[in-house]
C-alpha cells in the first residue's frame, strides 16, 4: 500500500469514528450530559498528557505556555471546544443527530463567513455561491424545524470560531489538544466530584461497566486523533479536507436510518441545498488542488499537501491547515 493510499485508510477512519460518535454518547445514560462531558474532559486530558509524554512533545508545549498571547488563546479555544462538546453531547442524547449532522455541514461555510468579515479575505465565485446557498437553506431548514435550528448553528458557530482561535495561535494539534483539554481538566474534576457527592453523579453506582463507559469516553476522543495524525503526513491536506464530509454524512445516516428522527419535506429541502453547497466547495477545492499541483514542478502530492494553499481562498481561518486542527478536538 502507498503512503498516500495508508494516510487515506487513516483518514476514512478517524471521520467514520467521528460520525459513529452519535452510537457512544447513548451508552453513558443515565449519566447527565454535564457529567459525561466532565468525565470526557478529565479523561481525554489523562489520554493526551499520556500521548505527549509518549512522543515526547513537552518541550513544545513548554514553549505555548511561556507565551501568554498564545496561552490566552488557547484558554479561549478549551471554552470553545468544551462548549462544542457539551452541546453535541445534548443534542445526540436529545434525538437531534440529524441536526449535529448539519451543523458540521455547515461549518465550513460559517468557516468561509468568518473569513471573510474578520480576516477581510476576499472569496472566489464558488465560495460565494456556496455561501449563499448555505444561507437559503438555514431559512429553509428554519421553516422545516418551525424554529432556527440553534443547535446546529451552535455547533457550526463554536467549531468555526474555534478553528479561527487556533489558526491564530498556530499550536500544531496534539500540543493544542494537551494544552485545551489541561485547562479544562480542573473544572471538570471539580464537577465530577460535585455529582458524587451531590448523589447524582453515576461514575461509582451503576457497575464498573458504566464507570468503563465513563473512562473510556477519552480514549474514544483520542483514537480518532492518532488516526487523523496518521493520515496528515501521508496525504495532501487539500484531498484531507474533503474526508471530512464523512462524518455529518455518517450522522446524517445514523439519524434518520438508526434513530428514525423525522424528514419532512422542508429538511429535505434545506438539506439538498445545503448538499449543493457543499459539492461546489469541494469542485472548488479540487481545482485549486489541481491547479497547484500544475504549478509545483516536482512536487509529490503529499508533498504538495503539505504546502498547498488554502482551497478555500486566502490564508485565514478557512484554510485546510485550520480545519486539520479545528477537526480534531472539536469531535
Amino acid at each position: 500500500m502507498t503512503r498516500q493510499r495508508q494516510g487515506m485508510a487513516a483518514a476514512v477512519a478517524a471521520y467514520a469514528a467521528w460520525g459513529l460518535f452519535p452510537l457512544y454518547w447513548p451508552l453513558l445514560k443515565p449519566a447527565a450530559v454535564g457529567e459525561i462531558l466532565a468525565h470526557r474532559v478529565a479523561w481525554s486530558a489523562v489520554v493526551a498528557v499520556l500521548l505527549a509524554a509518549v512522543w515526547r512533545r513537552g518541550p513544545a508545549i513548554k514553549a505555548v505556555l511561556r507565551s501568554p498571547a498564545r496561552l490566552g488563546l488557547m484558554s479561549l479555544a478549551a471554552v470553545l471546544v468544551g462548549a462544542n462538546w457539551g452541546i453535541y453531547i445534548w443534542a445526540v442524547n436529545a434525538d437531534k443527530v440529524v441536526e449535529t449532522s448539519l451543523g458540521y455541514f455547515i461549518t465550513p461555510l460559517v468557516t468561509i463567513a468568518l473569513g471573510v468579515v474578520f480576516m477581510g479575505e476576499r472569496l472566489r465565485r464558488a465560495q460565494w455561491a456556496a455561501v449563499a446557498l448555505g444561507l437559503v437553506a438555514v431559512v429553509v431548514l428554519t421553516v422545516g424545524y418551525d424554529t432556527v435550528p440553534w443547535t446546529a448553528l451552535s455547533l457550526a458557530g463554536t467549531f468555526a470560531t474555534y478553528g479561527a482561535l487556533k489558526k491564530k495561535a498556530n499550536v500544531p494539534a496534539l500540543e493544542g489538544f494537551t494544552i485545551e483539554t489541561a485547562v479544562l481538566f480542573l473544572p471538570a474534576v471539580v464537577a465530577v466530584t460535585a455529582f458524587q457527592a451531590t448523589g447524582s453523579g453515576t461514575f461509582v453506582d451503576r457497575g464498573p461497566s458504566h464507570a468503563l463507559l465513563l473512562a473510556g469516553a477519552g480514549l474514544v476522543t483520542a483514537v480518532p486523533l492518532l488516526c487523523f495524525g496518521a493520515a496528515v503526513v501521508r496525504m495532501p491536506l487539500s484531498l484531507l479536507g474533503m474526508v471530512q464530509y464523512l462524518a455529518p454524512v455518517f450522522q446524517f445516516v445514523l439519524g434518520v436510518l438508526l434513530f428514525d428522527e423525522p424528514m419532512p419535506l422542508a429538511r429535505w429541502l434545506g438539506f439538498l441545498l445545503v448538499w449543493a453547497a457543499v459539492v461546489v466547495l469541494l469542485t472548488d477545492s479540487w481545482r485549486q488542488h489541481i491547479r497547484h499541483r500544475k504549478q509545483t514542478p516536482g512536487g509529490t502530492p503529499a508533498q504538495v499537501g503539505r504546502t498547498a494553499p488554502p482551497p478555500r481562498g486566502a490564508p485565514g481561518p478557512g484554510t485546510p491547515a485550520a480545519a486539520r486542527d479545528a477537526l480534531l478536538e472539536a469531535r
